[in-house]
């Protein structure tokens, strides 16, 4: 794709604007609070922007758009859709908890309810995953793109996302990421809502195209769909979901840092409604996109930065660009922040330097940062594999390894609180083989989500043994943290509400 002056100037303006406010706003850090949970001090919208542009990435916008030009169709919907779902029950019930208690980390969270070896384990399955998955993912698929609509090379495309995406994150903390994400996550929609009218209106418009795709616009799929059956849509997909939405660092962060439980819950209900939009700005487009280039597609990945590449006249190219470059940049910075946050927090101070001052604390999340990007670009140009099935896949399949397990951890513990910490330990060390042995050939007819829902179950029920075997004799008491507004509001259980009820909507009418 060539681009005008005119399209460079605007994504340079754009890419120092970003880089500027955020720098600009995160000018003050006077501890480690402020660096790793922006003082404790975000806003509603600020928090509901950040979910949504740090979930938000090219993880999305390549892979599911192609899993929509696939065999999937709109039924890849069903992350967005049954994460709205998700949203807010972690905003009612996971948020007032995790803020009640003052955590910082997630797994920090395990050793106040089991012990310190839980903490421990969790925090080094993060790291991992983090690190080996999705970190490189994103780099990956932001390469991807970059190369598909503009001809860089790939492993120079990925170090320069992550150079750039590293830069303010070392400098400026989590308040840097959400003033970044803020302004790219704004970009984001209003790019995804520009080439989705281009799409449809290079197709015909809108009942040409539900004619043409009719076969595409289901939500239910049979039960021997390979990737996203109906039986998956009762358990499967919600263990994943409820990972990532509640119990996933780089998503939990920014909520970690309300300054109330109010607004917490606020910006999480926020998100959980704009969520029920990103389907129709990223899967549609890539139904599009296959209706339109089918025999150019050499894989479903390429589906909608081809749309992109043929769609979108001079004069918009530099912002849909920016918009692009900003969404692989959103997720990136949430993610480095968060395994630095991680590092910092649940193994370098609680395990080798436990009187750590703030300067050190910071000096060590920027010194991690910028390691975690070197492996990343590193890893990243070696994910184009065909064996990897599309990133969109590769990433869910191989969470696979610890989210069970870790909701499992967290779930049963605040169910029933004489859980003792065998039983948590179970459940995060068991994961890895039971999800293993599930991948074995002579289990290819199970679809990975309806793996982890069998993973889940001999989890719980492990865990339900040990406590049977060694309850607690006691059940331990979480810490309260004080200083904290953890008032509530009934606007924000009638906003779910709405929230539930729009998405039961959607399901019925794409059913």
């Amino acid at each position: 794709m060539d681009l005008s002056w005119l399209d460079i100037g605007v994504f340079l303006g754009f890419i120092g604007f970003v880089v500027g406010t955020s720098l600009y706003k995160s000018r003050k850090k006077a501890t480690h609070e402020d660096y790793f949970l922006a003082g404790r001090n975000l806003g509603w919208y600020l928090i509901g922007f950040s979910l949504i542009a740090s979930n938000i990435s090219t993880e999305q916008i390549v892979g599911q758009s192609g899993q929509g030009a696939g065999a999937v169709g709109l039924a890849v919907a069903s992350y967005e859709w049954v994460a709205a779902i998700t949203l807010v029950f972690v905003a009612l019930f996971f948020l007032p908890k995790f803020l009640r208690s003052g955590i910082y980390t997630i797994p920090e969270f395990l050793e106040h309810r089991y012990g310190p070896l839980p903490r421990a384990i969790m925090a080094f399955y993060t790291m991992i995953v983090y690190i080996g998955v999705t970190i490189s993912a994103v780099l990956y698929s932001g390469g991807l793109t970059l190369h598909t609509i503009f001809g860089i090379n790939l492993t120079s495309a990925v170090w320069i996302i992550g150079v750039l995406a590293a830069f303010y994150t070392t400098i400026g903390g989590l308040k840097a990421v959400v003033w970044a994400d803020l302004i790219q996550g704004s970009a984001l929609l209003i790019g995804g809502a520009v080439t989705l009218f281009l799409g449809l209106a290079a197709v015909g418009g809108i009942k040409p195209f539900l004619a043409a795709n009719a076969d595409k616009l289901h939500m239910i799929l049979p039960a021997e769909h390979p990737e996203i059956p109906w039986t998956a849509l009762i358990i499967g997909i919600w263990i994943p979901n409820l990972y990532y939405w509640g119990l996933n660092q780089y998503i939990s962060q920014r909520t970690l840092g309300a300054r109330s439980l109010r607004q917490g819950q606020l910006g999480i209900v926020f998100a959980a409604g704009l969520k029920l939009l990103i389907p129709f700005i990223i899967v549609i487009p890539g139904i599009i996109a296959l209706q339109l280039y089918g025999g150019q597609l050499a894989t479903s990945d390429q589906a909608y930065p081809l749309l992109i590449k043929n769609l979108i006249p001079v004069g918009l190219r530099g912002f849909m660009f920016a918009a692009i470059f900003g969404a692989i940049m959103s997720t990136l910075d949430s993610m480095l922040n968060s395994a630095s946050t991680i590092f910092t927090m649940d193994l370098y101070r609680r395990h080798w330097k436990k009187e750590a001052s703030s300067s050190a604390l910071i000096r060590i999340g920027r010194i991690m940062t910028v390691c975690f990007v070197v492996v990343g670009c590193l890893i990243a140009p070696l994910l184009g594999d065909p064996k990897l099935q599309g990133i969109f896949h590769y990433i869910q399949d191989f969470q696979g390894f610890i989210s069970p397990g870790i909701l499992a951890a967290f779930a049963f513990g605040l169910i029933f609180r004489r859980a003792p910490a065998s039983a948590a330990v179970a459940a995060l060390v068991l994961n890895v083989p039971v999800y293993g042995i599930l991948h074995l050939r002579c289990f290819d007819h199970i679809v990975f989500l309806n793996k982890m829902a069998i993973t889940f179950g001999v989890l719980i029920l492990a865990m339900g043994a040990l406590t049977l075997w060694r309850p607690l004799r006691e059940p331990k008491s979480l810490p309260a943290r004080s200083g904290i507004d953890m008032r509530s509001s009934s606007v924000v259980l009638w906003l779910g509400l709405g929230v539930i009820l729009m998405t039961v909507g959607l399901y019925v009418l794409f059913w």
